[in-house]
């Protein structure tokens, strides 16, 4: 977690997963920092990742829970 909120990068965590949102190569160097960072406190590493990658999309932290909430209060 320190790596990621370290990075400058827009993230969010939740009950089971932290998001971060940047370009490519960014988002892959933290990635790697960040699991290089657990292996050396303990031998064992797990990830999932998963990649939204729009072009010209920023903010997508907090505009598609917005799009959602949106949708909901339109009924």
């Amino acid at each position: 977690m320190r790596v990621v909120r370290e990075s400058g990068l827009p993230n969010r965590t939740d009950a089971m997963f932290t998001s971060v949102e940047g370009e490519w190569d960014e988002v892959m160097d933290v990635v790697k920092r960040a699991v290089a960072a657990v292996e050396a406190r303990c031998g064992r590493v797990s990830l999932v990742l998963k990649a939204d990658i729009r072009a010209g999309v920023t903010d997508g932290l907090t505009s598609k829970v917005e799009t959602v909430e949106r949708h909901l209060a339109q009924g």
